[in-house]
């Protein structure tokens, strides 16, 4: 049993590993010399390595899966041509397939299994062929040297003497506006990504239609959201907040089926959505021009959001504030629903309101701008103030 004397531990009086390892003057400890290079582990031979049936097995398996890729690219052209992205070949029916639509089912899974086969082709051929020798390349500076830039831009400079780009104006603008033009082709391609607003306001004959105008006219009643009753100012105390609907949403006949004048249904829904509030008559501060947009402190706003569409209805009493729980746009609704808070790019349309002959909360007119996200065709910045 040692006494405590026959032995001593590193850092202790008398360690001479320790007294090596310091600087000399009390500092910290100063290694004697580098890690030692640990190297790479012993490298373990696969099957294709040393078994030539095993890597020709291997070649054969690989081959399959890209011709796999390939059939499964023909299959998607005939599923295109055969299903048809509207319907059969006819242009008529349309063909499902699980319940869903045989064209989306097959023009997915051809692709998607032209890319998978692809895919697992290259894994394979990275693990089973290709050299799996460990490659180490020393680390160095990222800035090159000031010999190398220099030298780079010699060269950038010798290249542009010798292309003749600076003394042959007319080459050199003629190049620059074949380039220029490219842009034409896929200006012309932007049409086919759907028919503009106006396309779609003449081709469309239902109230409306397009992006400027929703269902909502005048005198037409401001309505409860799910239940279509109508809204007396008297309903309403202050702090409230109600969704609401154009009454013509509601509108049956005699069999109970909407009459919406050929007014697709969830269109108008989606557009014509409004929420309706109430406050103090002197809280609200109108835009000029909106003096009499209100009744008695209630305003009418529409409901979907300006930066993406949204529907919104998370008010705060106290700071009359709508927030959008998407992207936690926030409107200040005492203040013609500015933004005051988020990404949205211009207020809440308005919709102008008054009160008709039996008393009820109705259109003065349709909103004076159109609802929801800004377009290609709309300034995200026009003035809101008409």
């Amino acid at each position: 049993m040692s006494n405590g004397h026959d032995s001593h531990l590193p850092g202790l009086p008398g360690d001479d590993s320790h007294d090596a390892a310091h600087d000399g003057h009390g500092g910290a400890l100063v290694p004697e010399e580098p890690i030692p290079n640990p190297g790479l582990p012993e490298h373990v031979w696969r099957p294709t390595d040393v078994d030539a049936k095993a890597e020709r097995r291997a070649e054969r398996q690989i081959a399959t899966l890209f011709g796999l890729s390939t059939v499964c690219v023909v299959l998607f052209v005939v599923s295109y041509v055969v299903f048809g992205v509207n319907g059969g070949a006819d242009g008529k029916s349309v063909r499902t397939i699980g319940g869903l639509g045989a064209s989306n089912v097959a023009l997915g899974v051809t692709l998607g299994g032209a890319l998978l086969f692809i895919g697992v082709g290259l894994i394979q051929w990275a693990r089973k062929l290709m050299a799996d020798h460990e490659i180490v390349e020393m680390r160095h500076p990222a800035r090159s040297s000031d010999e190398d830039r220099e030298e780079t831009v010699r060269v950038l400079a010798l290249g542009a003497d010798e292309s003749g780009i600076a003394r042959r104006p007319l080459v050199r603008n003629s190049l620059l506006g074949a380039v220029g033009v490219l842009i034409a082709p896929a200006v012309v391609l932007l049409k086919d990504l759907g028919p503009t607003n106006r396309d779609v306001t003449d081709s469309q004959p239902y109230p409306g239609a397009g992006l400027e105008h929703t269902v909502w006219d005048k005198g037409m009643r401001v309505v409860r959201d799910v239940v279509g009753t109508p809204i007396r100012p008297g309903d309403l105390e202050i702090g409230d907040l109600v969704n609401a609907e154009p009454a013509m949403i509601f509108e049956v006949d005699d069999e109970g089926e909407p009459v919406l004048e050929g007014v697709p249904l969830q269109i108008a829904k989606s557009k014509g959505a409004v929420v309706v509030v109430r406050m103090l008559p002197g809280e609200n501060k109108p835009a000029p021009g909106r003096e009499n947009w209100a009744v008695d402190g209630i305003l009418c706003y529409s409901k979907i959001c300006t930066h993406v569409g949204c529907p919104i209805s998370l008010y705060e009493k106290k700071t009359h504030h709508l927030l959008c729980p998407c992207h936690q746009s926030t409107f200040d609704l005492a203040d013609a629903a500015k933004v005051v808070f988020g990404p949205a790019a211009r207020p809440l349309p308005q919709l102008p309101l008054m009160v008709d002959d039996d008393g009820y909360l109705v259109a003065q007119s349709d909103f004076k701008e159109p609802v929801g996200p800004s377009y290609w065709e709309r300034d995200s910045q026009q003035s809101t103030s008409k």
